[in-house]
């Protein structure tokens, strides 16, 4: 298969499939997401199967844990599948939405109309549930997208595209609304980013590495984020049943994902109290720490941190530890070694609370929440295509809105200009 031609194809048909969907109405895109969600349900037990082979052909290759736990879908996650597509469901229709509307001097009336983007070209890897959410986020916002999922879960990938597929026939949908790549070849990743003239953004989830070649390579536009270093900051008037409670949670619940806790900050004045119940908890789950050289003296099997350690997203059992003498020295060094995703403070002041809401430069702040909460469908979002940290059209976790643009509109009764 010539691979070029083969990807120019899927952004003509995508091209062409956004200007329908551009005027489907509401009820038909609801529809949508109301079949699929309920195709999901009623055949979880071939999604599965699918996935087991997706699975067996991971382990078979020695992809760590974090990967696995990524890649599996089980009945849990497909529930949370069918759920998100019922959420963004309910949620209003953003198309066609006027805000921002005023009168001019003049009497003309100046407001802004949402949009959809276009065509979005859409690469990951691993989470084969990300296929079903960003096509419904992408229906839902009236846009066409093409998915190219990694190679690891191509099989998972395909099958999901069937039921997706059905949906739309189902719904009076273009069948191209939605297209994924069948092609585990790389080269298809760089014909697609470079697809200008069909391709409206690109939006990558997946390694630092993917992401960067991505950002460097890429003639479209791409809402990113490069990795997920999360923060929470324990500040000194935080109450200490829940700090415990929150980065447990934050750190334990889940260890591969990109708003798990990798950093954790500690005010010198509750710094004792609270490293000796962490460090039990951290020890039983076994969770290592690299600590600065304040805190070792609290811990009992800690490493000593480099600066590196402080910068870095694990996605795995390890956690970074850094004591402060104050908050403000708490906020500076989250804002250095913060790659922009979440941070949050636990803490019963609310003047330190809103400080650190103002002055961190990350996508989410949070407070006294574990950062697992940043995510589209804890947000209400339905679901997310991603969560960008740029600081540009969206940010934090985008759902519908973030796949929208606003364009000018002017209504008026006759006027001209004098």
């Amino acid at each position: 298969m010539n691979i070029k031609n083969y990807i120019l194809s899927l952004g003509q048909e995508a091209r062409s499939a956004s200007r329908q969907i551009a005027s489907a109405t509401t009820v038909q895109k609801n529809n949508f997401l109301s079949y699929l969600a309920e195709e999901v349900i009623s055949y979880k037990d071939e999604i599965i199967r699918h996935n087991k082979i997706d699975l067996d052909n991971a382990k078979k290759e020695g992809l760590d844990a974090a990967f696995i736990d990524r890649l599996m879908l089980h009945d849990k996650n497909i529930q949370l599948m069918a759920d998100g597509l019922n959420q963004i469901e309910a949620l209003n229709d953003p198309i066609g939405e006027i805000i921002n509307l005023k009168y001019r001097p003049t009497g003309i009336q100046v407001g802004q109309m949402r949009v959809p983007l276009g065509v979005i070209g859409m690469i990951y890897e691993s989470r084969p549930n990300v296929t079903i959410d960003a096509a419904g986020l992408a229906i839902k916002s009236s846009n066409a997208i093409i998915l190219r999922g990694g190679s690891e879960s191509i099989n998972s990938n395909n099958y999901l595209s069937s039921l997706i597929k059905k949906s739309l026939l189902k719904s009076g949908l273009p069948e191209a609304s939605v297209q994924i790549i069948e092609l585990t070849d790389r080269e298809a990743v760089t014909e697609l980013i470079q697809l200008g003239e069909y391709i409206d953004v690109i939006v990558p989830r997946g390694g630092k590495s993917l992401i960067k070649k991505i950002t460097d390579e890429a003639k479209v536009p791409v809402i990113k984020h490069l990795d997920g270093n999360c923060h929470i900051y324990v500040d000194n008037n935080a109450d200490l049943d829940m700090a415990i409670s929150v980065v447990d949670n934050a750190k334990t619940q889940r260890l591969g994902t990109c708003n798990t806790l990798e950093s954790l900050v500690i005010h010198k004045d509750i710094a004792q109290a609270f490293l000796s119940k962490i460090d039990k908890i951290f020890n039983e789950k076994n969770i290592e720490i690299r600590a600065c050289q304040k805190s070792l003296s609290f811990l009992s099997n800690a490493k000593k941190a480099s600066d590196n350690d402080f910068a870095t997203e694990y996605l795995g059992p390890t956690i970074s530890c850094k004591i402060v003498d104050s908050l403000e020295a708490g906020i500076s060094h989250i804002n250095q070694y913060s790659s922009g995703h979440t941070e949050a403070i636990i803490t019963n002041n609310h003047t330190n609370a809103m400080r650190f809401l103002r002055e961190v430069d990350s996508s989410s702040v949070m407070i006294n929440a574990s950062t697992r909460f940043a995510d589209g469908f804890e947000y209400g979002l339905g679901a997310e295509i991603g969560i960008s940290t740029d600081k540009f059209h969206a940010r934090g976790p985008v759902g519908l809105e973030g796949l929208t643009s606003l364009k000018y509109v002017v209504l008026g009764t006759g006027q001209t200009r004098k």
